[in-house]
């Protein structure tokens, strides 16, 4: 039988769509693990309650392709409209302070390969200001967000973690 893969595309999570993405964080926490970066997300990151809440709010975004007619989930990220508290306070300096959208929660099914490339990609051909941070062990997200231009601009903090919140900051404006 021959597979044929439809163009990827990306839309919004529905709630019957939970139980994939809570698989998907799950797998992307085992990832971090075996490649150096156990406590980005440690075993509680994301939330169930934020994954809850971003569905609800329409920013839980899927990559998704098609398979023998089977929709397949290959990543998701959460796209955050308007001004991140987070980033209200960095160690270093934002590019500008012009309006921005952030991406966060990036996590891929481990399908294919290039899938987080693809959502921040994705996000970069509709929005012009994009913000995105991630921990210092996350090799794999800094490098491809600084392989499409991004610029490191410093360190913020958290607000809902105690312990290891300190998080390396880039962002891309095109004007």
């Amino acid at each position: 039988m021959n597979t044929v893969t439809s163009t990827r595309s990306v839309r919004c999570a529905t709630m019957q769509d939970l139980p994939a993405v809570l698989d998907i964080y799950e797998h992307a926490r085992q990832m971090m693990i075996q490649n150096g970066n156990p406590t980005q997300w440690g075993t509680q990151f994301p939330r169930k309650s934020a994954t809850l809440d971003d569905i609800q709010q329409s920013r839980l975004l899927l990559l998704t392709d098609v398979v023998d007619n089977t929709e397949r989930i290959l990543a998701q990220f959460a796209l955050c409209k308007g001004a991140d508290p987070n980033y209200e306070s960095i160690d270093g300096a934002w590019l500008d302070d012009d309006e921005y959208v952030t991406i966060h929660r990036l996590a891929s099914s481990g399908l294919e390969r290039g899938t987080a490339k693809n959502c921040i990609e994705w996000v970069l051909e509709r929005y012009g200001n994009v913000r995105i941070d991630t921990h210092k062990n996350n090799k794999a997200v800094q490098h491809i967000v600084e392989s499409l231009g991004f610029v490191r601009c410093g360190f913020i903090t958290l607000r809902d973690r105690k312990d290891d919140n300190i998080r390396i900051s880039y962002q891309r404006h095109e004007c």
